[in-house]
């Protein structure tokens, strides 16, 4: 298997575990799709009355993001691929992509997943920690704001390459592309919440209705 499939093999393999499910499954014995939104992540897990269990699959969806980036710019090391910068290959913001992706798109779930926040935010924090904490500020303070977490997981994937083009220098092509991409699906994950949000029908934090 050549470095770049093995990297695109182990991202999306890592990515795909479908957390929120099984820690539900495990301690619950209760399928979480069947209740709230039906979604796997931690927003939903933790408004099924499961609130220990959300945390815990917050932290390790992000766990995933952050491990199949570090684990990829090992495989580019050992590989002999270039730096793009600091200890960053272009393997490792494909990994980011895909492991997001696969954390939306689980093979094991019938492709139906979480919505990728999570796993994006350990990403991040693995290719650019100030970014990811920036982000991660704009999320608490929109979400104290309005007691909206959809609308803080918006702005915080919005605001991704633009703190990484007012903090990184240099910021490659590609890593922009590849927030880019991120940004885009887990902002598009959000078009429920979205429409929800135009309505005022969206729900706010301390509600049990679906996230």
């Amino acid at each position: 298997m050549t470095p770049w499939l093995l990297t695109l093999a182990m991202a999306y393999l890592l990515g795909s575990i479908p957390v929120g499910y099984l820690l539900f499954r495990i301690v619950r014995k209760q399928d979480i799709r069947e209740l709230g939104s039906g979604n796997i992540g931690a927003t939903n897990v933790a408004r099924s009355g499961a609130r220990g269990l959300g945390i815990l699959t917050l932290a390790l969806d992000a766990l995933k993001g952050f491990t199949a980036v570090f684990l990829a710019d090992l495989i580019a090391r050992h590989a002999g691929v270039p730096h793009l910068y600091g200890n960053h290959s272009n393997f490792g913001v494909a990994a980011a992509v895909v492991v997001v992706l696969a954390n939306i798109f689980p093979v094991w779930l019938g492709f139906k997943g979480g919505k990728g926040i999570a796993t994006a935010l350990g990403v991040f924090l693995a290719l650019v920690p100030l970014t990811a904490l920036c982000a991660l500020l704009l999320f608490i303070l929109t979400v104290v704001a309005t007691r909206y977490v959809s609308l803080g997981s918006i702005m915080a994937a919005i605001s991704i390459p633009i703190f990484t083009v007012l903090l990184y220098h240099p910021h490659p092509v590609s890593l922009l592309v590849g927030e880019s991409i991120i940004s885009i699906v887990t902002i598009a994950k959000h078009h429920a919440n979205i429409r929800r949000l135009l309505t005022g029908t969206e729900s706010r934090i301390g509600s049990k209705k679906p996230a």
